[in-house]
């Protein structure tokens, strides 16, 4: 595993893939690319693992990613996770590959068009907390 940067923002690879993180105001969005097999699925996990922050939804984008084996679906299952212990919603951006995998296993996963789209869901879901702020400060 190397750390590269570009442009301030650190990319970490991971044996065929590469992992970046951005910290946007509605949710931390991690953009993976390239592959994800046997050989990276584990050190993956590791990292996506790790920037799971509690009370900040959280995107996963895989729209560049090229191959997804079998056994790198455990990925979406350890943020599925980690995520639940964390408390979060989190989103699933997934390109043909990735999409051709989860059909076969027939999981519900939150998957979602695109990053824009993921972070309106996001908003609406603030939008509607924000618009019941007013009805628990009224008492009888």
């Amino acid at each position: 595993m190397t750390i590269a940067f570009r442009y301030g923002n650190p990319a970490v690879q991971c044996g065929g893939a590469e992992l970046r993180a951005q910290c946007r105001h509605l949710a931390l969005v991690v953009t993976v690319s390239g592959v994800i097999d046997d050989n990276n699925v584990e050190s993956l996990t590791e990292q996506v693992r790790r920037l799971v922050l509690t009370e900040k939804p959280f995107v996963l984008d895989l729209t560049d990613v090229t191959f997804l084996s079998a056994r790198g679906v455990a990925l979406l299952y350890a943020l599925d996770d980690e995520c639940d212990m964390a408390g979060v919603e989190w989103a699933l951006v997934a390109g043909a590959p990735v999409v051709d995998v989860l059909h076969m296993i027939d999981d519900a996963f939150p998957i979602t068009v695109s990053v824009p789209e993921a972070l309106h869901h996001f908003a609406e879901g603030t939008l509607a907390r924000r618009r019941l702020l007013p009805l628990l400060r009224k008492t009888a």
